[in-house]
């Protein structure tokens, strides 16, 4: 006496793992979406030290000027001359966040007040001046 299985009983021993491969997909893309990203300007840059420095919660963009005056921008090096139509667009994409320049402590002054002045006629809200308090 052969027993004959019927297609009910077949289906009882087979999980479907589509419902949890779907929670686990939306589940990465929620994860990916709410990252905070670690913005890094390009070079190390050995920052003055203050007292009274301020943490930053909302940068749009991170300039860094070198000990050889160089300034850079999302790890590429610009033109001082660049820094506005650069921060204009990335302004763009975060109208409110704040723009902090990190200034190497050997860097001369007046590349500094070049790419503050630049980044004031880009129209930002804010700047900053990264220091350390060690």
């Amino acid at each position: 006496m052969a027993k004959r299985r019927t297609q009910g009983e077949e289906n009882e021993g087979t999980v479907d793992l589509t419902p949890m491969l779907d929670v686990v997909f939306i589940m990465l893309i929620f994860f990916i979406v709410t990252a905070v990203f670690i913005r890094e300007p390009g070079p190390e840059v050995v920052r003055p030290e203050a007292e009274t420095d301020i943490q930053q919660s909302r940068i749009a963009v991170l300039i860094a000027v070198t000990d050889e005056d160089q300034v850079f921008i999302d790890q590429r090096e610009v033109d001082a001359n660049a820094v506005r139509a650069i921060v204009e667009r990335m302004r763009a994409e975060n109208p409110q966040g704040t723009v902090v320049i990190q200034a190497d402590e050997e860097s001369k002054s007046g590349i500094v007040v070049d790419v503050i002045d630049q980044v004031r006629q880009a129209g930002a809200p804010a700047i900053a001046v990264a220091t350390r308090n060690d």
